[in-house]
């Protein structure tokens, strides 16, 4: 008896820069800089055989994700499971402006952001559970396609945790650069998925 076996890549890239600064930004909605469409534009340039586009709905991802499936008449998915954590009211601040504000709490929530949650900010048991929803639909609903997901550094974090088994207390150990890419490749055999990471934190032409 032969295994069934379908192969679906999953194309993970974060968003170039926004303008306004570095900061927590979180569902704060603010568009790329022209530097972050440069980015983005650059990184994509040596297109891959991509057939579907999914984006987080935050303009610094879907501004540019309608642009790219537009332009190489691709489908386009925006769905909101992609959006990044909210931070709450720390959501417009910087770290160094967080640490004299708020310096213990700031570093509790580095230390265990399992445990702790920004005021008024998403837990990130809750973040989690909306970040696989969506990752689980896209298994579903476009098993053995080359797919292009353009959304957030948190969103990566929690899909690659999830991936290779990592504690969720490990999430910010992962480093996921400004328009950086990672490639995950699952195959699905008898119903039995393995997912494998390919690269991280790469251009698509490094």
């Amino acid at each position: 008896m032969t295994n069934e076996s379908v192969t679906t890549i999953i194309d993970l890239l974060r968003h170039g820069e926004v303008t306004g600064g570095r900061k927590y930004r979180g569902q704060l909605d603010e568009p790329l800089s022209e530097l972050g469409w440069n980015q983005l534009r650059t990184v994509t340039g040596i297109k891959q055989p991509w057939q579907q586009v999914i984006s987080s709905p935050l303009k610094r991802c879907a501004e540019f994700s309608n642009e790219f499936a537009t332009l190489h008449k691709l489908p386009l998915q925006i769905t909101t499971e992609f959006k990044e954590i909210s931070f709450g009211l720390w959501e417009g601040k910087t770290a160094d402006e967080l640490l004299q504000t708020d310096n213990s709490y700031t570093k509790q929530y580095w230390e265990d952001p399992v445990n702790t949650t920004p005021p008024q900010g998403e837990n990130l048991l809750t973040f989690e559970k909306r970040v696989l929803s969506g990752w689980k639909n896209i298994l579903t609903e476009h098993q053995g396609k080359h797919i292009l997901l353009v959304s957030h550094a948190g969103v990566m974090r929690m899909i690659l945790c999830h991936c290779l088994g990592l504690p969720l207390k490990e999430l910010f150990k992962l480093d996921i650069g400004l328009a950086k890419a990672s490639r995950i490749q699952i195959q699905n055999v008898d119903g039995i998925s393995w997912p494998r990471l390919i690269f991280h934190g790469c251009n698509f032409h490094d």
